[in-house]
């Protein structure tokens, strides 16, 4: 499988990503995949995908804003729908399935700013981009993100004359 793997920003970030996989390993998740600093030079991680991860562990609960994955089981989609919301983030969330009634479902109820079905981090320029919670406020991308720079007024008059008049 080919991918395309990009360098974290600064030390300070890499070093911060590969304590989530520390932690992560500390607290009784599974290391599927990854996990490790790659290549020789720069700030390269291995696309880590954790599994037995639970909803108390810090790597199911903050974002890492790296290549981590947390695989999470669950029993009914109203579990899903509940602890993805209980969650105090809301950028991005993604949802695998073969039944795209499940996925519209899901992806309605939660309260995340993106919602990718059966991919993840694919884009397109309008649409907006940006989380709820503590994941943000506006939007980047789309018409969308022209909001933050109008001010936006409503006036209303009635059409047949005033009652207070």
């Amino acid at each position: 499988m080919d991918f395309l793997l990009s360098e974290k920003v600064d030390k300070k970030q890499f070093e911060k990503i590969l304590s989530y996989i520390e932690h992560g390993k500390r607290e009784g998740a599974t290391i599927l995949t990854g996990g490790k600093p790659c290549g020789e030079k720069g700030y390269y991680i291995e696309p880590t995908i954790f599994t037995d991860v639970k909803d108390g562990m810090l790597i199911a609960k903050d974002e890492i804003f790296g290549p981590v994955m947390s695989l999470m089981k669950f029993k009914t989609i109203e579990e899903i729908i509940e602890r993805a919301n209980k969650s105090r983030y809301g950028l991005a969330a993604g949802i695998v399935t073969k039944d795209l009634n499940i996925a519209n479902r899901v992806s309605r109820s939660i309260r995340s700013g993106i919602i990718w079905i059966n991919c993840y981090f694919a884009f397109d320029k309008d649409c907006p981009f940006g989380g709820y919670k503590m994941s943000g406020f506006g939007k980047d991308m789309g018409m969308a993100a022209l909001d933050k720079y109008l001010l936006t007024k409503s006036v209303v008059t009635p059409l047949y004359g005033s009652p207070w008049l």
